[in-house]
């Protein structure tokens, strides 16, 4: 059996989240990962095909990272200010 490349996981991935390519180029802005329509077009072509592209483990890692942020948001603050508010919080406390 074949194994799946890159490309066919973006492919996957575009039909199951009825993707155009304008939703792929914002995506990928989410995570500040430049990328134009035509590199997209050069993704889904024909491996035969002149202009085809090799689909690399850096641009997919940003797309994937751009559709969790797509579909869930932002990241929320880390707890590292959460546990400076109480601290803050608790010494106000004190104080009185």
């Amino acid at each position: 059996m074949a194994e799946m490349t890159n490309n066919d996981i973006m492919k996957k991935l575009r039909v199951a989240h009825k993707l155009r390519d304008e939703d792929i180029v914002k995506i990928c802005s989410l995570v500040d990962f430049a990328v134009t329509k035509s590199e997209i077009g050069a993704l889904y072509r024909n491996p035969d095909h002149p202009k085809y592209m090799e689909c690399g483990d850096q641009f997919l890692r940003n797309f994937l990272n751009g559709l969790i942020i797509h579909f869930r948001g932002p990241m929320p603050p880390k707890q590292v200010k959460k546990q400076a508010d109480l601290q803050n919080k608790s010494e106000k406390d004190i104080s009185g």
